[in-house]
């Protein structure tokens, strides 16, 4: 990670809606205005602000001139925006509404911090993120889609275990029978993995992680694997109920036992934003509860 010294001067500001977070939004865009920065509001977000008379946008429609985006929620709400900023190659700084907030770390009353990020005093991370495509019997493929946290494997309809082969860089694995598998980038290993039973690893790791969901084997534990792998993912046909696809939790997709799942590293990375006194470790302690004294 590295002080970087770039001013911004134009923000994109985004929040998810059917949140309640109208005061946080009203508070960030009136702080922001104090600061003299131009402004621009994600459409669905404007309807949550009472009163708003600056521009919108629709995420196809976002201006060059935006050099940084802002989102007011918890880490759900940031991933619903990893796709603006790749596409448009834009650091995301977030302003905490949710839960936990392991993405989203400067909270409504700290809002000062905000100024010194525009003043270009703030870290810059990049976070690794990964690909899924289906590969039909034909050989055709079709994208699935891109995660920053976890790509998982899930049951259908029915609650039954899912039988399938897990082959790594074309290397054979093993056969696991169990309701699902969780594949996480280092971001995600505090996520959906973690609760899992899957091992917290530092987002500068270059990994992934292979986490089973209720396998039927006692044997069966996460793997770890270097971050440039290939993994595919095979379902057996005695799997009866098709399972589906998601990639960090949004839409499920169907699966056919003829299909091969293939997993890879995405070619771009997400560039957070972070507050200069961000400590990976600290937000650990504080997210899941550690008592420093006890560890």
């Amino acid at each position: 990670m590295d002080i970087k010294n770039k001013l911004f001067r134009h923000v994109a500001l985004i929040g998810r809606p059917g949140k309640d977070i109208g005061d946080t939004l009203e508070a960030v865009k009136n702080y922001l205005l104090q600061k003299k920065i131009s402004i621009t509001i994600e459409k669905n977000t404007a309807e949550m602000i009472t009163e708003n008379n600056l521009p919108v946008f629709f995420e196809s429609e976002i201006s060059d001139e935006i050099d940084l985006i802002i989102v007011v929620g918890g880490d759900g709400s940031l991933l619903n925006a990893v796709h603006i900023a790749l596409s448009h190659n834009l650091p995301i700084l977030g302003i905490n509404r949710g839960r936990l907030g392991f993405l989203t770390d400067i909270s409504p009353d700290e809002l000062e911090k905000i100024g010194d990020v525009l003043t270009g005093n703030y870290i810059t991370e990049f976070r690794s993120l990964i690909t899924a495509n289906l590969i039909h019997e034909n050989n055709t493929t079709r994208h699935l889609g891109i995660a920053l946290n976890e790509i998982a494997l899930l049951p259908g309809n029915l609650a039954q275990l899912i039988e399938f082969d897990i082959t790594i860089n074309n290397q054979f694995v093993c056969k696991q029978r169990a309701d699902g598998l969780i594949i996480a980038t280092p971001t995600g290993s505090t996520a959906y993995a973690l609760s899992g039973g899957g091992p917290i690893l530092q987002p500068q790791l270059n990994a992934m992680v292979l986490v089973p969901m209720f396998p039927h084997t006692l044997s069966a534990r996460p793997i770890v694997v270097d971050g440039k792998s290939n993994i595919e993912l095979s379902i057996s046909e005695n799997t009866q109920n098709l399972p589906h696809l998601s990639c960090d939790g949004q839409n499920r997709i169907a699966i056919n036992t003829s299909d091969k799942i293939l997993i890879s590293p995405y070619e771009k990375s997400l560039q957070l934003i972070h507050p200069t006194h961000y400590n990976y470790f600290a937000t650990l302690r504080e997210k899941l509860g550690w008592q420093s004294d006890l560890c």
